[in-house]
């Protein structure tokens, strides 16, 4: 589906693998590609070589909204705005191309949602993919859970590479034959064919959410999901389609006390009786449903005191938490606001162990993100797979990675302007206004804020990242541990 050339510098961190920018044709359901030039990085060097990606024209509907790698990062989805998800898949090592096993090639792309309109309430409903969330594997098939503003589905994906022929009652195209032509029986026998990658719809989660969907978590047991709106949180189990269990409403009696929505949920990696949630307001808290069956009453709440001489007209705004995440171990929360990205101890709740400023140099500009709307976006957060790590996206097609063991950082660019063929890159850096330039640096006021990357994904064994810039797909290798194989 794409060819991918590479050359092999010998200390790089990460290698940009694909950019699979996919312009889905309404006749063909197939993809449509031209080429462009791409690059590899490493945080800590400053050399970047460039590659091969691809490209197409952007389109609404194209924009991703959401990326998500399974639990052994051999699969990779995204949602898009126009309700779709296409699923790459990893190919396997080649030992003519020992350096290409990072290259993830499309496998399969469906329709998830589609627009619908609620009557009663008059009332557009979205086919935009809000979150993707996969189930872990336990067969042959592949199981993913997908969502828009009101209904999650269950989409299992198989794959046939043979067909049974040699039916005594049915033709190869499967009608009935008729009886007076079948004169003998045979045994039916399965031929090989192409492959072919199947996508069914096995559960639809419908008419429990009031308020738009922001959030799904799969649970440990692997039999219970949650998913989050605005105002209230529920438990599913995936086998039960026609209810589901409240375990958060925080809706008061009279919308006019309103003070906070939650904004973000998800369940502990190992412990399934545990789950968290943030809200508008900058606070986390934790739930042990093993307390009650409605968690109004949280088990920890985190919160950060608030610095009186810094508050202003903009600090509840940006003080959303606007993803929270677990690391893999369970200790840890990583939760990102609009301008810094925070860790959490979960034995510490009066403060994050660790604050790490994402864009700071935008607090001058703050009045005119408010009125841009800039201001509300909502950027997610990632952990590498030791949780040693952390990612976030920023606007002008940056993103930011800090390594909390050397308290290093970097700032690195994923768009196809800055790529041009062998070229060597440089990490980025912004000047804050009135400060000191050097030779390199993109002064704030020059930033584009159209350009932002609000969706990361990080695979879960290995130095593998995905980017998702606007209707962009980058994936990004470590170049060392590839070259090691």
């Amino acid at each position: 589906m794409c060819f991918i050339q590479t050359v092999q510098p010998s200390a790089f961190y990460f290698t940009f693998c694909v950019l699979c920018d996919a312009e889905r044709s309404t006749e063909t359901n197939g993809f449509s590609f031209s080429i462009f030039p791409y690059q590899s990085f490493t945080p800590s060097s400053s050399l970047f070589f460039l590659h091969l990606c691809l490209y197409v024209s952007p389109s609404p509907a194209d924009i991703i909204s959401t990326v998500e790698f399974n639990h052994t990062g051999e699969l990779l989805a995204t949602g898009d705005k126009g309700g779709r998800v296409v699923i790459f898949q990893r190919e396997p090592e080649s030992k003519i191309e020992p350096f290409s096993q990072g290259e993830y090639n499309v496998y399969s792309t469906f329709q998830s949602h589609e627009p619908e309109f609620d009557y009663l309430k008059s009332l557009e409903i979205e086919e935009k993919i809000n979150k993707i969330r996969w189930l872990p594997q336990q067969n042959a098939a592949h199981f993913l859970l997908s969502t828009n503003d009101k209904t999650i589905k269950l989409w299992k994906v198989s794959e046939r590479d043979k067909r049974p022929e040699g039916y005594n009652l049915k033709d190869e195209e499967g009608r009935i034959k008729d009886m007076s032509t079948v004169t003998s029986l045979q045994v039916p026998v399965l031929k090989p064919m192409d492959l072919m990658v199947e996508v069914s719809p096995r559960r639809v989660f419908a008419n429990a959410h009031t308020y738009h969907v922001n959030s799904i978590s799969v649970n440990s047991d692997y039999e219970t999901y949650m998913s989050a709106d605005d105002l209230r949180i529920n438990l599913w189990h995936l086998d039960i389609t026609d209810r589901s269990f409240n375990i958060v409403d925080i809706k008061p009696a009279n919308m006019e006390d309103l003070t906070e929505v939650i904004t973000a949920a998800e369940f502990h990696p190992h412990h399934c009786n545990l789950f968290v949630y943030s809200s508008s307001k900058g606070t986390l808290r934790l739930c042990d449903m093993r307390e009650a069956a409605l968690c109004d009453k949280h088990s920890k709440l985190f919160e950060e005191p608030e610095d009186p001489s810094a508050r202003s007209f903009f600090s509840e705004i940006i003080s959303s938490v606007s993803d929270v995440k677990f690391s893999h171990s369970g200790r840890y929360l990583l939760t990102r606001d609009y301008l810094t990205a925070k860790v959490w101890d979960l034995n510490m709740e009066s403060k994050p162990l660790e604050t790490y400023q994402v864009h700071d140099y935008l607090r001058s500009k703050l009045c005119s993100l408010y009125e841009n709307d800039c201001i509300f976006d909502k950027f997610e957060c990632a952990w590498n797979g030791s949780d040693s790590v952390i990612m976030t996206g920023a606007y002008n097609n940056f993103f930011r990675m800090f390594d909390r063991n050397t308290k290093r950082d970097v700032t690195l660019e994923a768009s196809r302007e800055s790529s041009k063929p062998r070229a060597v890159l440089k990490p980025r850096r912004v000047c804050a206004a009135g400060g000191k330039r050097r030779k390199d640096d993109i002064s704030v006021d020059s930033l584009d804020f159209t350009k932002k990357i609000l969706h990361t994904a990080w695979h879960p064994n290995e130095n593998i990242i995905a980017i998702a810039a606007t209707n962009n797909l980058y994936i990004f290798q470590d170049k060392l541990n590839s070259e090691m194989h």
